[in-house]
């Protein structure tokens, strides 16, 4: 089984293209055609499920034809609309220091102000406007954005998946 640390985030599935099973793949990152792998893995009702392609061409510069294996129709293809696509890390050709945005979905956001604690986890980043924002989940349930600005983030330890910030007096009391 597959667990969501050993994945990271690099796009979705669009609709079909064509009736032989191919879709539109939109992604956030083409590590998929910088190293060698053979398979993606696709979020499918809340479980990671690895699909091997075939084969793929780029559309655009963020979007690819990909066609997976024994996905051979229209009506099959239908069904990975909307589906989360992910890479494997340890398949990735980044060095261990290195992460994109998208890797930090479900890290921990700790907060220097106050000793180390708990802000809450990353559960995806939001980069329709011109600053990111974490979009966290707080212990509490709620729901925030947390500016992603690299002058708040003081360490981040991809081992312990964890980010340490250093936030302006006052941002979490904004959310209460």
């Amino acid at each position: 089984m597959i667990r969501q640390e050993e994945v990271y985030k690099i796009g979705k599935i669009g609709k079909p293209h064509g009736v032989k099973g191919e879709v539109s793949f939109m992604f956030d990152d083409d590590v998929f055609d910088r190293v060698d792998s053979e398979y993606l893995v696709l979020l499918i009702d809340g479980i990671l499920v690895p699909f091997f392609f075939e084969e793929y061409r780029f559309k655009t510069n963020e979007t690819a034809l990909m066609k997976f294996s024994d996905i051979d129709t229209k009506e099959q293809a239908q069904e990975l609309t909307g589906c989360e696509v992910y890479f494997p890390r340890k398949l990735s050709d980044r060095d261990e220091s290195e992460i994109s945005w998208n890797e930090t979905e479900g890290f921990k956001l700790v907060d220097e102000n106050s000793n180390g604690k708990l802000i809450g986890t990353i559960t995806s980043v939001d980069d329709s406007t011109m600053n990111l924002l974490f979009n966290v989940i707080t212990p509490d349930g709620e729901e925030i954005l947390i500016p992603a600005s690299e002058d708040f983030i003081t360490n981040i330890d991809v081992e312990k998946r964890e980010i340490s910030v250093n936030l302006p007096e006052g941002l979490l009391d904004l959310h209460k």
